[in-house]
């Protein structure tokens, strides 16, 4: 068993990462001290594969267990859906007491920890994530929300879950395109904060889905010490989980909702990212060179589309969550495994870097 603490005081929770975890969800839930009835909130691709297993396991723990699928899709992560989600658990007489169970991908991890964080004033949750995304990044650190027509995220609570169970295993009934766009954030986390990692990606054959429980755990022990440092977002440590994100982000917004997978979008954010360390950080192209290959090796993208015009990214941009009083920060490098955090780049240098993910 791979264990990883997130420790935040009164808010401190583990990451337990080992094989077969999910049908052990009930005893683990049981053992991190979560009482009264529990929600399962997954989504319809997740739900006949792992629902039943983890009623059954809850249930066995003697857990009273009621069901709450959505849509699966990007598109669901809307106030729309909140609503509708937060009224079933109203008619299933849950209350304060109440705990969620988030299973699935990051939509399901943020749509189900953002209903928890506003359910009864906040309730407690769980996250089973069921994707790379989630397993590495999104299940871990307490950011919840939703999509507005505006952009991405820009509707959301912290809200810490209570226990993170992530089962490797799961990760071997996703579509391929699926499997493969987490690691967009694996490669993040590598250029930002651990370059020896960057060497046992280069080994890992794409095509493979059976991921090392061990590649997972150090991804979110990464996740988990900038988390302890910089909880919300306030002394710029956390910002540098955003490598790639802001004009990522701002692509990933300018096409209809699913589109674009958000590993594919942040694959070409972090394009754009490394051309603007090359020339506002000091980043030898070299290294560049290293993490694109590791893009292309892991299938994703890194040319826009035509269709995507650099001024409707621009737009969507600016209104990033990540823009504090209409300053632009962005997250660079100037070497590999350190990542920096730059608010003096102008305006007129982010179009040129848009526009070179066409060639």
């Amino acid at each position: 068993m791979n264990t990883v603490s997130v420790n935040l005081g009164s808010r401190s929770y583990e990451i337990l990462v080992a094989p077969g975890l999910i049908s052990e969800a009930g005893p683990r839930i049981q053992a991190a001290g979560l009482k009264g009835r529990a929600a399962i909130i997954t989504d319809s691709n997740v739900a006949p594969h792992y629902l039943e297993k983890v009623k059954a396991s809850l249930s066995h723990s003697g857990y009273d267990t009621t069901s709450h699928i959505f849509p699966a899709g990007e598109g669901s992560k809307s106030m729309s859906e909140v609503e509708k989600l937060s009224r079933e658990l109203i008619q299933a007489r849950h209350d304060r007491s109440s705990f969620i169970v988030a299973l699935g991908g990051g939509v399901a991890g943020d749509l189900a920890g953002f209903v928890a964080a506003i359910f009864y004033r906040g309730i407690p949750f769980v996250q089973i994530p069921t994707t790379i995304v989630s397993q590495v990044d999104s299940a871990v650190g307490g950011k919840t929300g939703v999509n507005a027509p505006e952009g991405k995220n820009l509707i959301g609570s912290f809200h810490q879950p209570r226990l993170v169970l992530t089962d490797p295993n799961t990760l071997l009934t996703l579509p391929g395109r699926e499997f493969r766009e987490g690691f967009a954030e694996v490669i993040k986390h590598a250029a930002i904060r651990d370059e020896a990692m960057l060497t046992d990606l280069e080994k890992l054959d794409p095509l493979d889905q059976n991921v090392p429980a061990e590649l997972i755990a150090r991804n979110v022990a990464i996740k988990a010490r900038v988390v302890e440092e910089d909880e919300q977002e306030t002394s710029g440590t956390r910002a540098l989980l955003n490598f790639g994100h802001t004009i990522g982000h701002g692509i990933e917004a300018s096409v209809p909702y699913g589109t674009l997978l958000h590993g594919e979008a942040i694959s070409l954010g972090i394009r754009a990212a490394l051309q603007l360390s090359e020339d506002h950080a000091g980043l030898p192209r070299e290294a560049s060179e290293r993490i694109l290959n590791l893009l292309t090796h892991f299938q994703l993208p890194l040319k826009l589309d035509e269709n995507i015009s650099t001024d409707l990214v621009l737009e969507k941009l600016s209104r990033d969550k990540k823009f504090s009083g209409g300053k632009r920060t962005f997250v660079l490098l100037d070497r590999l495994g350190n990542g920096i955090t730059c608010s003096t780049i102008l305006g007129d240098a982010i179009a040129p870097a848009i526009d070179s993910l066409r060639s």
